[in-house]
């Protein structure tokens, strides 16, 4: 698989799919990896042209030792499209990732096509990367309690039929996998974003997806509702991991916002 030093950090993608098709890259969460878009991004490769990253401190990107701000997450994504002579492209981002797609949208405009937010980290902070929360889960992760963390995953399952005990494994491997600067400071940057005030400036065409089942729903739909040029899909049977949920679902909503843009009441 590639690698490209994009702004003094050795990091992995890949690009796949019809090399004429849209150019879409898929940004992954918080302490996950590309696994997560995989199962869209097979669905969408046979139309457009699909761009996986993992940022610095995840995956197979490497563990530098500072940038894990959601601002130098966003000038990678900006310094990837470079590397690959982007002028413009759509982003879609997952969790964290949706985080890192407010921050492109409003400092780098110019880049996006179109922007795609799939369980997004709230504009105004993510409540559950609290100090207090993320202190316990960091004394879990030093432990490597994987006892603990797999009966917290357990507990909030959606879908029993894809979201085995293999698959919350796999999961608590990524949060063991990650760096500690990316570990902390990605989850304080979460906490600290503070753009919904900004919300309004977004203008380019914008796609909320979101989980019934996930927390965050709420935040989303606020979101949605101070965006002035967005289109909004549930999926009822998805939470949090909605491409892992409803992969179809996901693939074929992303597909035909790309083609089609956003249907409007007259």
């Amino acid at each position: 698989m590639p690698h490209a030093t994009i702004k003094g950090a050795r990091l992995w993608y890949d690009v796949q799919g019809d090399a004429r098709g849209t150019p879409i890259l898929l940004h992954h969460g918080y302490t996950a990896s590309r696994v997560n878009w995989q199962p869209v991004a097979d669905r969408l490769m046979k139309r457009h042209r699909v761009i996986m990253m993992e940022c610095r401190g995840t995956g197979e990107s490497e563990h530098t030792a500072d940038g894990y701000t959601l601002e130098q997450y966003a000038a990678d994504v900006v310094g990837l499209a470079d590397h690959l002579e982007l002028d413009r492209f759509v982003y879609a981002g997952h969790s964290m990732g949706g985080g890192i797609g407010y921050v492109l949208a409003l400092a780098y405009p110019q880049r996006l096509e179109r922007l795609v937010l799939m369980a997004s980290v709230p504009a105004d902070g993510f409540p559950t990367t609290d100090p207090r929360m993320h202190e316990m889960r960091r004394a879990l992760r030093s432990k490597r309690d994987r006892t603990t963390l797999l009966a917290q995953y357990r507990a909030t399952c959606v879908r029993p039929d894809v979201e085995t005990d293999a698959w919350f494994n796999s999961r608590i491997d990524h949060i063991f996998g990650v760096s500690d600067g990316h570990f902390d400071g990605g989850a304080e940057s979460m906490r600290t974003l503070n753009v919904g005030a900004k919300l309004g400036s977004i203008t380019m065409p914008t796609l909320i997806i979101a989980g019934s089942a996930d927390s965050l729903l709420p935040a989303n739909l606020e979101d949605f509702r101070r965006l002035p040029n967005a289109a909004l899909q549930v999926f009822a049977r998805a939470g949090h991991d909605v491409a892992i949920h409803e992969p179809d679902g996901v693939a074929d909503a992303i597909d035909a916002f790309v083609r089609n843009g956003i249907a409007r009441a007259t």
